[in-house]
């Protein structure tokens, strides 16, 4: 099983010079990829154009999008994904979310939440269809764009899009659409129920999900929490969960991944909770706990 770290960061707060040096120390560190997610009301760098920026500037890095599909033109979404790989040597990690329900990104998504999970669905046969380079019809809101033949194609064959979430309905869409699975805010114990019912899923459907595309993506803090986040992470889960969701602590940072992992749990997202003051600092003090856990 091949154990994998990267690290989420939208930028904030850092110029081009700063976000260059972060994904330097990344490096430099051995952790594998750099990871931007997609909010349209917060601040933030966008995802596709941050990454495809660094990727020239970072060829020994991978790079991961958590992308919005609700809402978006599947055309020009295919052509970005596939630009993107194909400018970065093949280097492109993706994970389709619906997009945050409340707050925001509620209205600015621009889609019902109710209606999001469908869209997904709908969506990724037809990107799939269009990466991988084979004539494909694409519905648009004035009519269909008929036999769409993608040039350049991404170098990955298959370009693969993990899938997020943890309620049933999500798991079963991951297990019908995804090629991975990617969930936050979820405990060790539940990832184990998770991948049994999205393997179930996948086989009702003649699919088989790899077993090496099962990863978490994980908010932490190396120090403790300010209320006003705390508050904010128990509106999403229980205060009684937390400590089995969000670690706080180098040592809880290591327990965390160990508990993932003893359940076949291999790819891991790190997010910190609170922008760090020094990136470098951070990333010294998150090497030295789980660096060696990468093999």
């Amino acid at each position: 099983m091949k154990v994998r770290i990267g690290i989420g960061s939208g930028g904030e707060g850092l110029d081009p010079g700063g976000l260059e040096g972060l994904c330097r120390a990344m490096a430099t560190q051995g952790f594998d990829s750099i990871w931007i997610s997609e909010l349209l009301s917060r601040p933030g760098l966008d995802p596709m154009v941050a990454l495809a920026w660094l990727s020239g500037r970072m060829p020994e890095l991978k790079i991961g999008a958590t992308f919005l599909v609700p809402g978006r033109n599947l055309l020009r979404l295919a052509r970005q994904l596939a630009a993107l790989d194909y400018l970065s040597g093949g280097r492109l990690l993706l994970a389709a979310v619906p997009g945050l329900p409340r707050g925001g990104e509620r209205n600015a998504v621009g889609v019902d939440p109710k209606g999001r999970g469908r869209m997904i669905e709908e969506a990724l046969p037809i990107l799939r269809s269009l990466l991988s380079g084979d004539p494909t019809d694409v519905p648009g809101p004035v009519g269909v764009t008929e036999g769409v033949v993608l040039d350049p194609r991404p170098v990955q064959q298959p370009l693969e899009i993990w899938l997020g979430g943890s309620l049933p309905s999500a798991l079963d869409r991951c297990g019908r659409v995804g090629d991975g699975w990617l969930p936050a805010m979820i405990s060790p114990a539940d990832c184990a129920v998770g991948r049994e019912r999205i393997n179930a899923v996948a086989a009702e459907h003649g699919r088989r999900i790899d077993p090496e595309h099962f990863g978490v993506s994980i908010g932490y803090s190396l120090d403790v929490l300010p209320d006003a986040v705390v508050a904010a992470l128990e509106a999403r889960s229980p205060a009684s969960r937390l400590s089995s969701v969000v670690p706080v602590g180098s040592r809880a940072i290591r327990e965390l991944l160990e508990a993932y992992l003893e359940v076949g749990f291999s790819k891991f997202v790190l997010r910190p909770l609170v922008a760090p003051m020094a990136w470098d600092a951070e990333l010294d003090a998150l090497a030295s706990s789980v660096g060696d856990l990468q093999t």
